[in-house]
């Protein structure tokens, strides 16, 4: 078998696309091994660079940052290595850092395919095949190898020659990509394992960008993509994700967990179908945006609903952050631009609830552009994300604690402080009370109750949505107020959780169901719908649930008050689809 010694300054060039088969961030682990008697194997799959440990010494010896060997070996040790997941190996990094006398002066690599439900394999299996030959190796130094491409192999065994140390081993290549065997299921495009790969970012001083696709949530800081802070006005970095295969998408999960002074101030997505791997060069017009800039908040999943993508695969995203800042994970969900089943997307719509037309208003409605009896065809389907307070901005703020006060909303300008002497934590002045009724129209603040019952949705269905109303005077706010067993008219099994259906105005003045976004709320945050927003009227899902509501109002059914507005369903009703 061939191999090819790169220069450690071509390391970018060679290996910038491909993915880390072998790391611990992916689940790569240490199967078995023939001695650590110094140090331990675990070490050679650390994401973070060998650290010098020069004169710690420990009850065998000094102490490395990597996989050591007894001496004297009279033929050669070997370690196992279950790869993170199955891929086609294309090279390698074999790191002596720190190892200087003590380096093992050469190694080789075998590999293989074993089912996951089967045992490991063994040191003398005769299904190892040797991929990278013999290769010499130098002190303290970084050595890099391609290899022709590998078949699909889950297994590497790393052999060094006699004995000896080796800091780091990372194995390259490209994921064999798991993809649901349904193409209408949803699924994360730009997760590693389905064959994402970030293969451009225009800065990664403190963390590569390559980590935006991995498993999970992390451990800290250290595994999400962080560019160094700018001073240049009007600054901006970006990366450039693959997705695993051409897809229709419609959200995105934008992570910043760990990130609490150096989120950055907004992001936004552009998307782009393409043969190039690397389609740094393309003119910015050729990009469409499918995420207009917007905020983002400290240590936080962020779900967004993606415009701009109805019909249309899409090869490439592109994340933007202002000015600069870290972000943990972005995950892009969508389903595969192939053939989809036979009973395709559409599931039958649900009956409509009972929910007065008024949304307990006492206004009167009016229908927009259609007549009682539409037909009931499905309309368009939307997402009922989990609620934040950066998705929620353009219609309204929304009022929840938080757990680390590190992590509200806008930290330079909201006030966290302690109260009730000690055992309280404030957060001041999350949403203000709004008013701009005429002078002399009556109209009073107060407090109000909500029992709402659930609406008529299951788990997984789906809600037609068939009026919306708003209030052109006075903002209104939600807050649920839980229950209590035994407390008189208190709810003894409140709800937990409750739709959030909301649309921007529109140019005729009436809603712009272009704009409709729907999101899922717990009994933890209550809202604040802006004045003159468009929403549906509450819907608690699964149990009933009691809200205070605050609001100014007329009370006699004016339209100052509330306006109600039945959609046109002759097209079709926008149906919000509830989580399972």
């Amino acid at each position: 078998m061939s191999c090819t010694q790169i220069a450690l300054e071509n390391f970018k060039d060679t290996f910038s696309t491909a993915i880390e088969l072998s790391s611990v961030a992916l689940g790569g682990q240490i199967i078995s091994v023939s001695d650590e008697f110094f140090a331990e194997a675990f070490h050679l799959l650390l994401v973070e660079p060998a650290p010098s440990l020069k004169g710690q010494f420990g009850p065998k010896g000094a102490l490395f940052s990597g996989w050591e060997t007894r001496r004297h070996n009279p033929s050669y040790d070997w370690c196992i290595i279950k790869l993170g997941t199955t891929g086609s190996i294309s090279g390698f990094d074999i790191d002596t850092s720190h190892f200087n006398g003590n380096e093992a002066p050469q190694a080789s690599v075998d590999i293989l395919y074993c089912a996951d439900d089967a045992p490991a394999p063994q040191a003398d299996d005769p299904r190892w095949e040797e991929l990278l030959p013999k290769v010499n190796l130098g002190p303290s130094s970084r050595h890099l190898f391609t290899v022709p491409p590998s078949k699909c192999v889950n297994y590497v065994k790393l052999n060094m020659y006699p004995d000896g140390g080796i800091a780091r081993f990372r194995v390259y290549g490209l994921v064999a990509p798991i993809f649901p065997s349904d193409t209408s299921v949803v699924f994360d495009l730009a997760h590693v394992f389905s064959g994402g790969r970030v293969v451009y970012t225009s800065d990664q001083h403190f963390g590569v960008g390559s980590n935006l696709i991995l498993p999970g949530r992390g451990k800290d800081m250290g595994d999400g993509w962080e560019t160094k802070r700018s001073r240049a006005k009007g600054h901006k970095d970006w990366a450039i994700i693959k997705l695993g295969d051409a897809g229709y998408l419609s959200l995105v999960e934008i992570d910043t967990a760990h990130f609490m002074g150096n989120f950055p101030e907004s992001c936004e997505l552009h998307a782009l179908r393409s043969d190039e791997l690397v389609p740094s060069d393309v003119p910015e017009d050729r990009w469409t945006l499918i995420l207009p800039r917007t905020k983002l908040g400290p240590h936080r999943r962020h779900f967004f609903q993606l415009e701009n993508v109805d019909g249309k695969p899409y090869t490439h995203i592109k994340i933007t952050i202002y000015p600069d800042g870290g972000i943990k994970r972005v995950r892009v969900l969508g389903r595969r631009a192939a053939p989809i089943n036979a009973d395709g997307d559409a599931q039958a719509a649900h009956p409509a609830d009972e929910i007065a037309d008024d949304g307990g208003s006492g206004a009167a409605s009016e229908r927009v552009d259609g007549a009682k009896n539409a037909s009931f065809a499905p309309g368009p389907l939307i997402p009922a994300l989990p609620l934040t307070p950066e998705a929620f901005a353009p219609f309204g703020k929304v009022v929840q604690a938080y757990a680390d006060v590190n992590a509200v909303p806008d930290p330079r300008n909201t006030r966290v402080t302690g109260a009730n002497q000690g055992t309280a934590t404030k957060f001041h002045k999350l949403a203000l009370l709004e008013s701009s009724y005429p002078a002399g129209s009556g109209a009073t603040a107060g407090l109000s109750v909500y029992r709402c019952k659930p609406i008529d949705v299951k788990p997984g269905g789906e809600w037609e949505v068939k009026l919306l109303e708003r209030h052109p005077c006075t903002n209104q706010a939600f807050i649920p107020m839980g229950g209590g067993i035994g407390l008189a008219d208190a709810l003894e099994e409140p709800g937990t959780t409750y739709l959030v259906i909301v649309a921007k105005n529109g140019a005729d003045d009436k809603p712009d169901l272009g704009t409709m976004r729907a999101f899922v709320a717990s009994a933890g945050q209550g809202i604040v719908y802006d004045t003159g927003i468009w929403h549906h009227p509450m819907a608690v899902l699964h149990k009933t649930m009691d809200f205070t509501c605050v609001e100014t109002q007329i009370g006699n059914g004016d339209k100052l008050d509330c306006e109600v507005v039945d959609l046109d369903g002759t097209a079709g009703y926008y149906r919000v689809k509830v989580p399972s």
